[in-house]
């Protein structure tokens, strides 16, 4: 397989980024989106095309990235190391204010279910979340409706106590720094690094500069690209994964919730804890994997005569359960920073230190469910 396929790829990826561009221009985000109010109670809810055209810029854009990566030695090499970071940083810099409206809805939904407590605070629509993901946080977290009747014991009634200020501090933290994302997405949208990214990429969409030689004889107009076969640099990516997947601890993460990895996990070491770490470099070398068997696909599709696509639901499994794994991680340490925050109550320094123990819980078991379905034979569907 030449290089057709890859500039096939990389210039439908372009064509979804500019698409995607094109619908978020045409919402007007750039226009309601912004000021320091983002967060007031009697905001209006942004378009919902607007946030698909994010998500769908965000996804390109790293397609488009990890596609560069794995077959770089394929492409102009000062091109591709010029466009590689400024595709991260555009895709790094619109996922957060997303990302903290997530960890937030996620810590609050823990506390609901922890304590059975309903005084929390529902989070409050920011930039670009939409009414519906508004409305199914104020249905997990009803309001007026008494806790179910039950023996509740002297640490489950400290927790009840202490959850409600709780959910509150961690309301204004989350708030705050996704008010501030939205704020930082707004200006990289409109900044003249964006613009020259989105320039990139139109190119892009019309030609793919790839790694020329030139000709041997001199009477030769002009250079020629060298067709090479793309799969030895995705099976390269693929080994990659493999090795990383064969260092990760999976003898211990054979049990839903491991408590020897607990007991590490709960280190009051305000750093990302290391064993995090490979597990977030797997996430990253899967997504590779994944975009390099896109890239693949239409020719191995097209060559077999079958033109049903082909899916790994290993893969797709795999890439949940570690996509839950990063969710309760960063989950897990946004309650450990509200603890840490100076004079608090003892209870709700007791509450949230549940709740970290609890998204640590959950850390486990995505491990769990990673090793279970990594372990399990490839399933091609047509």
């Amino acid at each position: 397989m030449d290089t057709n396929a890859l500039t096939d790829y990389l210039r439908a990826q372009a064509t979804e980024f500019l698409r995607a561009l094109r619908r978020h221009r045409e919402s007007g985000a750039g226009a309601s989106g912004g000021g320091a109010g983002a967060g007031g109670p009697g905001r209006t809810a942004p378009p919902a095309d607007d946030v698909d055209a994010v998500r769908a810029l965000r996804r390109a854009a790293r397609r488009i990235s990890g596609t560069l990566h794995t077959f770089q030695p394929l492409l102009d090499a000062s091109w591709a190391e010029e466009m590689r970071p400024e595709l991260a940083w555009l895709s790094g810099t619109l996922a957060m204010e997303h990302a903290y409206a997530s960890r937030l809805e996620r810590l609050l939904q823990a506390l609901h279910r922890l304590s059975g407590s309903s005084a929390f605070p529902a989070p409050r629509p920011v930039g670009r979340a939409t009414a519906a993901t508004t409305a199914a946080t104020a249905a997990t977290l009803p309001t007026g409706v008494p806790a179910p009747a039950r023996p509740a014991s002297p640490d489950r009634g400290n927790l009840t106590v202490g959850a409600a200020k709780a959910g509150a501090l961690l309301d204004r933290q989350l708030t705050l720094a996704r008010t501030r994302a939205h704020s930082t997405a707004l200006q990289a949208l409109g900044s003249s690094r964006f613009h020259a990214v989105a320039d990139k990429v139109a190119l892009l969409a019309s030609e793919v500069p790839l790694r020329v030689t030139a000709r041997p004889n001199r009477g030769a107009a002009a250079p020629e690209a060298t067709p090479s076969d793309l799969r030895p640099l995705a099976a390269a990516a693929e080994e990659r994964l493999a090795d990383a997947v064969t260092a990760l601890p999976l003898v211990a993460a054979g049990s839903p919730y491991n408590a020897q990895a607990l007991v590490h996990g709960l280190s009051p070491d305000p750093a990302p804890h290391p064993q995090d770490a490979p597990w977030h470099q797997v996430r990253l070398l899967l997504r590779l994997h994944r975009y390099a068997l896109e890239a693949l696909a239409g020719a191995d599709a097209a060559s077999a005569g079958d033109p049903g696509d082909v899916v790994d639901v290993r893969l797709l499994a795999a890439g949940e359960a570690l996509d839950r794994h990063r969710d309760a991680s960063e989950a897990a340490a946004a309650a450990a920073q509200a603890a840490r925050t100076p004079r608090i109550a003892p209870a709700t320094a007791y509450a949230l230190g549940v709740l970290h123990a609890d998204q640590r819980h959950e850390v486990e078991a995505a491990r769990y469910a990673f090793q279970h379905s990594w372990r399990k034979e490839p399933i091609r569907l047509p």
